[in-house]
């Protein structure tokens, strides 16, 4: 495994809120996260079921949770996990400690990919809906870094009925107003779109799957 900071001009590494945000969370969040971060396992199978990629990015990689789930189910890919907070990529660091994954502190506004070696897959968890702003630029910068025909993979918050609710997301970072899957659907070539309920329906969360056409 091999580790970069990104010092280019477009790699923001002041301390902003979200940063700060993570200096604490980062230390609890996989004993937290699992109770409202639905979807994370299906988006995964069902982005196995439609693509067999070799290189793969996980924009906003966090703890490494699912780059370890993307080793096991892609045991020969190049794996590259994409995030700001450097507490959280050292946590990632601990889990995922082979030559064939690298780990790289940057904001994503921009591709990644570099010498012609684009990505099969790219995949988004619960990171859009924090961009803000910034999840366009980040979308676009993912078809830039995908291949033609190559997949990209999102689950992540939808919306909300109510307001307390989206208001109490908004003091966490999160935009709950379903504003992802418009985009997403322009930008690429649906292969699923679906949200689901959470919690009886006090918010909705989303997948989608799309492939990257001319």
């Amino acid at each position: 495994m091999s580790s970069t900071a990104d010092t280019s001009p477009t790699a923001h590494h002041t301390d902003t809120a979200l940063e700060r945000y993570y200096q604490f969370h980062s230390h609890i969040y996989d004993a937290t996260r699992w109770s409202f971060l639905f979807g994370r396992e299906s988006v995964l199978m069902r982005a196995a079921c439609v693509s067999k990629p070799q290189r793969i990015l996980e924009v906003g990689c966090g703890t490494g949770r699912n780059l370890a789930g993307l080793r096991r189910r892609f045991p020969e890919a190049e794996i590259t996990g994409v995030d700001l907070s450097e507490q959280m990529l050292a946590i990632a660091a601990k889990k995922v400690k082979d030559d064939k994954t690298t780990l790289l502190r940057r904001s994503y506004s921009e591709p990644v990919h570099q010498d012609g070696k684009s990505f099969d897959l790219v995949l988004f968890s619960y990171a859009l809906s924090m961009f803000n702003p910034g999840w366009e630029q980040a979308i676009n910068a993912a078809w830039e870094d995908l291949a033609e025909g190559g997949c990209i993979a999102v689950v992540d918050f939808s919306d909300s009925y109510f307001s307390w609710f989206r208001n109490w997301m908004g003091v966490n970072h999160v935009r709950m107003e379903g504003h992802l899957w418009p985009y997403l659907g322009q930008k690429f070539a649906p292969l699923l779109d679906e949200r689901f309920a959470a919690y009886g329906g006090v918010w909705n969360y989303g997948i989608f799957i799309g492939r990257k056409q001319a």
